[in-house]
């Protein structure tokens, strides 16, 4: 490719374009790519994405909407760095290219290849920055759909179809609103003492989706914590870790959302997260604030402090679990936890240890379900397909009980299989060790 005058270049940070030169195009990548594996075609592969970043990097193409939409459909499931023999940083270069292409569309400078947006899409857009990521304000939206439900109003509303009727985007909200939980989830305590001898303070990353959609989650969380020897603090001061902001090319307010969490929660000896998608994100704080001379240093022991709550408590040991869970279930690896955390084996050692738990290998465990943040909002077509994909994945099993730790994850398999009339129940690995420890139900709160 061949530079054009007539293309802007965008200027992307040296260390982000250096990740697309490593690149030696060898495909080992396509295999493991949601997009690829659906379609067939190139430019929605790995290596291809690379080509055009590389391309408009260079000035060698332009950002039309053509090619804005294969990098769009791109999951940033990071299936590819697995898969990738030489470690190419796939993520570092897509982000930053999309924090381009967001100042390319708010120069006025570049009207010819700005690509349009419905005012759906912006909608949305505007809905997940500002709504989704302010717990408060999520608690809020969801006053009146609560209400219906325990009023048992909502499921006949949904069944008259008239949420077909929204935008893709928020129709897929409402259908993935789980059918329970209370009109008003409660703060989790700001202090949990350690039910016995003290082994280790740590602080807990409660989430903004996550505090207000799986507050049972984190609250189990907490206990678990406390009966195997932790002091659980949760501040006040913590607030969303950035995740949306930061994947859809918003840069600036994921930096702050990482100082003010960076503030609150770097006390503690460590940083837990029950939510896949929140804790990859906080493991990246090192990266994301590596020019910011005074949070430079601590974003890296920061990230050094992060664990996922399977980790957490393996590290702790496990406390009791005297009560027979009796199930059989399949596990889904969120692309979160296994690709950008390296985290698979931890669950599966903690779970193999609740009696009476039988666990079936689920096909394509490490393929991406099509949640990916807001995925599922934005592009809702190709996270179908692949939320089907792996809903056939778990009917192989002959299990109608899936377990994964990470919310997105949950609540869009959740809904996929209700809107095509598949029983299945989806929990978090905390809900049945809380169960095996607790005795405590696995019903929805």
């Amino acid at each position: 490719m061949n530079p054009s005058a007539s293309n802007p270049r965008l200027n992307l940070d040296p260390r982000a374009y250096q990740r697309g030169l490593s690149c030696v195009h060898c495909g080992l990548c396509l295999p493991a790519c949601p997009t690829y594996t659906l379609n067939g075609n190139e430019a929605d592969s790995p290596r291809g994405r690379i080509q055009l970043m590389m391309g408009l990097a260079d000035g060698a193409i332009a950002p039309t909407p053509a090619v804005r939409r294969h990098l769009d459909l791109c999951l940033d499931c990071r299936a590819c760095e697995t898969a990738c023999p030489g470690g190419v940083v796939y993520h570092e270069l897509l982000e930053e290219t999309r924090a381009r292409l967001k100042e390319f569309d708010n120069d006025p400078c570049n009207p010819a290849c700005r690509l349009p947006q419905p005012l759906s899409n912006r909608l949305v857009e505007w809905l997940f920055l500002n709504l989704l990521t302010h717990p408060t304000r999520l608690k809020l939206s969801l006053l009146v759909p609560r209400v219906l439900q325990k009023l048992r109003l909502y499921p006949l509303i949904r069944r008259t179809g008239v949420f077909s009727l929204l935008p893709a985007g928020l129709a897929k909200m409402a259908q993935m609103l789980p059918d329970h939980g209370p009109l008003w989830p409660r703060r989790l305590p700001a202090r949990t003492a350690p039910a016995s001898t003290k082994k280790a303070t740590v602080a807990m990353l409660t989430g903004c989706v996550g505090s207000v959609l799986f507050e049972k989650v984190n609250r189990q969380a907490v206990e678990l914590l406390s009966a195997c020897g932790a002091e659980v603090i949760v501040p006040p001061a913590q607030g969303c870790c950035g995740a949306m902001h930061h994947h859809n090319g918003v840069h600036e307010p994921a930096l702050e959302m990482a100082r003010r969490n960076i503030d609150a929660l770097e006390s503690a000896d460590f940083v837990v997260s029950t939510i896949a998608g929140c804790g990859s994100m906080i493991r990246e704080y090192d990266v994301l604030l590596r020019d910011d001379a005074h949070y430079a240093q601590r974003a890296r022991a920061f990230v050094a402090k992060v664990r996922d709550i399977t980790e957490m408590l393996e590290h702790l040991g496990l406390c009791d679990l005297p009560h027979t869970v009796d199930l059989t279930a399949t596990c889904h690896d969120a692309c979160h936890l296994i690709h950008a955390q390296k985290v698979s084996e931890p669950p599966r050692r903690l779970l193999a240890k609740v009696p009476g738990l039988k666990l079936q290998t689920l096909p394509e465990h490490d393929m991406c379900c099509g949640a990916a943040g807001t995925y599922n909002l934005t592009q809702p077509e190709t996270a179908a397909a692949l939320a089907d994909r792996k809903l056939r994945c778990i009917q192989a099993t002959g299990c109608n009980v899936c377990i994964t730790g990470n919310v997105g994850c949950a609540l869009h398999i959740q809904s996929q299989a209700a809107a095509r009339g598949v029983a299945l129940r989806v929990l978090h690995p905390v809900e049945v060790l809380h169960a095996a420890a607790f005795g405590s139900s696995m019903a929805p709160a």
